[in-house]
């Protein structure tokens, strides 16, 4: 079904991406492509799916990839498309339209499939996907993992035999992840070949056929199924792998509303035109030297909360404080820096040395310790578009913490990490509070917060809001 043969890829820049890589997946199987942040999964996803070499002019690729039978080298991208569907790591980005319906409709009218077929395909779609509250809605409305959920619809309604998914689950809440899972274990029953470069292993652990770790551009070693489950903990923080299994969150509820005391939020009500009520008298206090996770289910306000608490949006109820002094939206500007679930929204430089001078920092060579701790330290004169979406993150990260700022608040910072990177960044949260600031951390990543928040604040869930 595919087969990469002895395949080196180095992209415009040429720093070779993969390394003479050879690898064969046959039909039906789920093949998990795992390894470290910029080791060239994605990559592979995209010599399958034909984005190399046809949106890659300057690229160099060496070696012969064939996807069901074709060259993919020879092969249009239209052809390819119609047996290979992709699910990127940013949604956004494979999107054509402003509402859900015509989204899910729009692959199948590019295949000049029948109007009556494709309402029944996308009924079905709908149906077997379970995701009838995604329909009839803007776009961009929707949370992240919506998002998510919408792109992976739009490509099963297509009814390709392969999928390549290329870090699904960044913004998933564990009830979207679980149904994901079972999305895949229905792709498997229908005899579909999935290949899926990820992070989080949990959900996947035994469903994957294969795993194959990928270091530096070469595949290193490929798991069966049963030396998958069976890997021991130290071998698997060897390879920087995350956890196998579930992580059972046990932190403290936030703190109460306390006058005078750190960032104090008061009956807190924010939201949008058309959609007032996202948040509804909400009050907590976050303290300087403490770590306060903020989570909850996709669409359920987490992102707006945030959003207000930085004065991108007016807060329509209640009162934001910094030590007791009320803040106002462009005060809260001021004092806060957020770091954006898509980080592609804050990244404006031409380089990532000029991108960390743009958040404040005036010091060479404490940019440069910036840099060398989130592992960017050869990428200084790198364009931050270049980089890998894990690389990205950390960059902007790292610009955070060189903006000096009083409150620290982090949208999803270990979206596509992993576990190294996750880890320095839970260590990074942890000094940054030690240092007096206060710190908050939207995050669906249990294994994450578990380790780097002291308390969790649990979005609609009433009895843990105060």
């Amino acid at each position: 079904m595919i087969t990469i043969d002895q395949v080196s890829f180095a992209y415009a820049e040429g720093k070779n991406s993969l390394r003479d890589v050879s690898l064969t997946i046959h039909p039906g199987e789920c093949v998990l492509l795992c390894g470290e942040s910029g080791c060239g999964k994605t990559t592979v996803t995209k010599l399958i799916n034909g984005l190399i070499p046809h949106f890659t002019a300057d690229g160099q690729l060496q070696g012969d990839v064939t996807v069901a039978g074709m060259p993919v080298r020879d092969t249009a991208v239209y052809e390819l498309a119609k047996e290979v569907g992709s699910v990127f790591q940013n949604p956004k980005s494979q999107f054509f339209h402003l509402d859900t319906d015509s989204e899910l409709e729009f692959g199948l009218e590019n295949e000049g499939v029948p109007p009556e077929q494709i309402k029944s395909r996308v009924e079905t779609t709908v149906r077997q996907l379970k995701i009838k509250k995604l329909m009839h809605r803007n776009i961009f409305s929707l949370s992240g993992g919506e998002k998510q959920l919408l792109a992976f619809a739009s490509v099963y309604a297509m009814n390709p035999q392969i999928y390549t998914l290329d870090e699904p689950t960044a913004n998933l809440d564990e009830e979207a992840i679980e149904k994901l899972r079972k999305q895949l274990i229905r792709l498997k029953e229908e005899g579909k070949t999935v290949v899926i470069a990820e992070h989080r292993l949990y959900f996947l652990a035994d469903l994957v056929d294969r795993a194959v770790y990928i270091r530096d551009g070469r595949i290193e070693k490929s798991f069966s199924k049963a030396e998958f489950l069976a890997m021991e903990e130290t071998e698997r923080i060897r390879l920087g792998l995350r956890k196998l299994k579930r992580t059972t969150l046990d932190l403290e509820k936030a703190r109460a509303y306390e006058a005078g005391k750190g960032l104090g939020i008061c009956g807190l009500g924010c939201g949008y035109k058309g959609e007032p009520d996202v948040i509804k008298d909400l009050s907590f206090t976050a303290y300087p030297g403490e770590v306060l996770g903020i989570s909850g289910h996709n669409g359920v306000g987490k992102t707006t909360l945030i959003r207000c608490l930085c004065g991108l949006i007016r807060e329509q109820k209640g009162s934001i404080s910094l030590e007791g002094d009320v803040l106002k939206r462009k005060q809260r500007q001021k004092n806060c820096f957020l770091v954006m679930q898509d980080v592609n929204h804050q990244l404006f430089s031409d380089s990532v040395f000029g991108e960390c001078e743009q958040a404040g920092a005036s010091d060479e060579a404490g940019i440069r310790e910036a840099l060398a701790q989130f592992d960017l330290g050869d990428y200084e004169e790198t364009h931050p578009m270049a980089l890998s979406g894990g690389q990205k993150q950390r960059l902007a990260v790292a610009t955070a913490v060189l903006s000096g700022k009083k409150v620290l608040i982090f949208d999803e910072p270990t979206s596509g990490l992993d576990y190294r990177h996750m880890k320095e960044v839970c260590e990074m949260v942890r000094n940054l509070a030690k240092a007096g600031k206060i710190v908050l951390v939207v995050s669906h990543d249990r294994e994450f917060m578990q380790d780097a928040c002291d308390r969790i604040l649990m979005l609609g869930e009433k009895e843990e809001e105060a």
